[in-house]
């Protein structure tokens, strides 16, 4: 055997029990290591699920806060309507004068296209069709 060989098998030797250790104190440690940034990806991940879950919980506060505001705005209309259609009864009931109400009417003739003008008779049946015969022989 000649001496390089001999040290050439000695070094291998040395080398196999040197992975051998280090494999031995190397595995446990990685173990540990792999088990510790699983727990903390867990964590981060239970963190992002609970900002978004917040995020939701805020949108919906948000959007039930908007609907709230809706509803107080469409009662407050119907309120309005409401003391319009008192008003629109009152005057109906007898408040005004008919010569008040005759001067309204003429009043908004103005406002109308022109084709039609109901004229109210004594039986309040509004006369719905008159011609003009201009061209006949009556």
């Amino acid at each position: 055997m000649n001496k390089y060989s001999f040290y050439t098998t000695v070094l291998v030797i040395v080398v196999i029990f040197g992975i051998i250790f280090g494999l031995m104190f190397g595995i446990p440690k990685y173990n540990v290591w792999r088990t510790k940034i699983a727990i903390e990806s867990a964590q981060n991940i239970g963190k992002a699920e609970m900002a978004r879950a917040e995020q939701n919980r805020m949108i919906q506060i948000e959007e039930a806060k908007a609907n709230l505001e809706s509803q107080k705005l469409n009662s407050l209309a119907e309120i309005e309507r409401a003391k319009g259609m008192a008003k629109a009864i009152e005057i109906e009931n007898g408040k005004l004068t008919t010569k008040y109400i005759q001067y309204l009417w003429v009043r908004n003739i103005d406002k109308m296209d022109g084709d039609k003008i109901y004229i109210a008779t004594e039986a309040s049946l509004p006369i719905l069709e008159a011609k003009n015969d201009k061209g006949s022989n009556n």
